[in-house]
């Protein structure tokens, strides 16, 4: 018997960064709204599977609704699917979430999916009156509603941090019957057995150091669904990237933007500034995947391979990028990373 093929995807994730203008100015909110809809056009025609859009309330980031987007990219593509990356369940309601991404189901013919999780920023709790010293009350609570709300039927739920339901009827339904969701997982191996005892899909968020460390993350997931008696899905992982035509051209146009990038959050989180240094070992051996077409493919395969991970999104446009280096990314990431890292991945599975 023939040994059953992998099935890859490869995505990009977008949380709808400022992007620099010809004239060296950012772009305003609006504009980076605009501009990531036509860039997940692009993705469409070049064949990338997944856009996948995070949910943020902050200065720096323009999508604080990532459905929206979503849904208006429904109407200008055929095939990419459209994801958010994440969904911060927390500080959300379970049915009103539901409620939104079964309308944009509806919309785009299916393509929908919801990935939900804690959220890596922490401003859409009081921005929503949610307290944050019940942080994992919140998510634990609302992932347990929102998997009785995917099995589509009236549903009777009591908790703590917000109304029980009794029979309730969510709607719209869809069409095939299933929500497509997966939930996001930064590092915590609790968060690991959460998604597993549920039966959900993982996608974990890798944005610094090797990915090599990530692989038991999935042995863990693998075996507390099989301890739950769950279903252990195909494994995804997101990670920043830039690539250029050459590794000399990517690092210097990427390495000003990341620092800028990396030390604006680090200096809420305690982080020490990323010096060069830093960015060219996360580049050769961490989770930054900066550089040529060829260079990026190889580094992709290899983590996919350290990880078991069967989905790859690339996060672009990180930090203020130019709009036409954020174009030039997706343009060589759909038409020569993609096939690549694909011919890396067979070969690899046919020796």
């Amino acid at each position: 018997m023939s040994k059953k093929s992998t099935i890859y995807q490869f995505g990009l994730d977008s949380f709808g960064d400022l992007a620099t203008k010809e004239d060296g100015s950012l772009t305003t909110y609006a504009e980076a709204i605009r501009l990531v809809t036509d860039e997940a056009v692009l993705a469409d025609k070049l064949g990338v599977d997944v856009i996948a859009l995070g949910e943020h309330h902050r200065d720096d980031f323009a999508i604080s609704s990532p459905e929206m987007v979503l849904a208006a990219i429904a109407s200008k593509t055929k095939h990419i699917k459209l994801a958010s990356g994440v969904t911060v369940l927390s500080s959300d309601d379970p049915v009103r979430v539901f409620e939104r991404f079964s309308t944009l189901d509806a919309v785009s013919n299916g393509r929908a999916q919801v990935i939900l999780g804690r959220g890596s920023f922490t401003e859409s709790f009081p921005l929503f009156g949610y307290d944050l010293r019940d942080y994992n009350e919140l998510f634990e609570e609302k992932v347990n509603l929102f998997a009785e709300l995917l099995k589509e039927k009236p549903v009777t739920w009591q908790g703590k941090m917000r109304p029980s339901l009794h029979e309730a009827d969510v709607f719209p339904k869809t069409e095939s019957g299933t929500l497509d969701t997966m939930i996001g997982v930064g590092g915590s191996p609790e968060s690991v057995i959460r998604a597993a005892a549920y039966g959900f899909p993982l996608m974990l968020a890798i944005i610094g150091g090797s990915p090599d460390r990530f692989r038991a993350y999935g042995q863990l997931y693998r075996r507390a669904a099989e301890e739950a008696g769950t279903t252990a899905h195909p494994i995804g992982m997101h990670s920043p990237g830039f690539i250029a035509d050459t590794d000399e051209e990517a690092i210097e146009l990427a390495f000003p933007l990341f620092k800028e990038q990396m030390d604006r959050v680090g200096a809420s989180r305690g982080w020490t500034p990323m010096t060069r240094q830093h960015f060219i070992s996360e580049v050769q051996h961490g989770s930054m995947y900066v550089g040529s077409p060829e260079t990026v493919a190889k580094k992709i395969a290899r983590a996919m391979r350290a990880v078991d991970a069967s989905r790859f999104d690339l996060v672009y446009g990180f930090g203020p990028v130019r709009i036409k280096d954020r174009q030039r990314t997706i343009e060589l990431y759909g038409r020569e990373v993609i096939p690549r890292v694909r011919k890396i991945l067979a070969e690899k599975e046919g020796n």
